[in-house]
């Protein structure tokens, strides 16, 4: 099955679950830029629309309804996903809106609904960042396809600690996050640049290595895995 194929079913599935404004809203919201996420970035990393649902109609703190753009419900978590434009969310937003989005969100957070935005641009120009991105995100939801080692999962969160850092990483940090020796740290760190997921970074006259550098590229893949 295709794209179309399968976006035009999932939507069919959806419309005829739904009544009233909910039915009215899937009809009307899901436009050009819900359609360009879902085939342009869920569409690539999945190959199907399981547990995701279009125009989810959530509360506010005030009580009324608000629909976000897609929910993601497998059962043990709950994200909603935005697609944001420049315009609507930004250049033509006022300050009572924007305190209102961001009050929605926290709102949303204190419900249990992580909430994840993509900027309009991105999914239109960049879609492989968005896909990157998302993949990362929700590595940790996933389970993964083969039994993973606990050397693998302890370098899976060396590389989420470098993001958290955003610098390179010090063998310090290593040895402080998991509470080991800094021998053992150092370690871990060269293992991980023998496998092209680090860079080394020397410094001073003896050329010493201090620190390491994630490689652009290879983040994303080696999180999914």
């Amino acid at each position: 099955m295709n794209f179309e194929e399968a976006h035009d079913a999932w939507i069919r599935h959806h419309l005829q679950r739904r009544t009233g404004e909910r039915k009215g809203r899937l009809e009307r919201g899901h436009s050009h830029g819900e359609e360009l996420f879902a085939r342009k970035v869920w569409w690539p990393l999945f190959g199907q629309f399981d547990h995701l649902h279009p125009e989810y109609e959530v509360p506010d703190w005030r009580g009324r309804s608000y629909f976000a753009d897609f929910a993601w419900l497998p059962g043990h978590v709950k994200l909603l996903f935005e697609v944001k434009g420049y315009g609507p969310h930004v250049r033509d937003m006022d300050r009572l809106k924007y305190c209102a989005e961001l009050n929605r969100e926290t709102f949303l957070h204190g419900m249990g609904f992580g909430v994840l935005s993509f900027a309009y641009d991105d999914v239109e120009q960049r879609p492989e960042l968005c896909v990157s991105l998302l993949r990362m995100a929700l590595s940790r939801y996933l389970p993964g396809r083969a039994p993973v080692s606990r050397a693998l999962l302890a370098e899976k969160e060396i590389i989420r600690l470098a993001l958290q850092l955003a610098r390179p990483v010090r063998p310090v940090d290593v040895s402080a996050h998991f509470e080991i020796d800094p021998k053992s740290a150092s370690l871990m760190l060269r293992k991980m640049c023998d496998k092209g997921i680090l860079i080394p970074i020397a410094r001073g006259a003896s050329q010493r290595v201090v620190q390491y550098e994630l490689v652009p590229g290879r983040v994303d893949g080696f999180l999914a895995l």
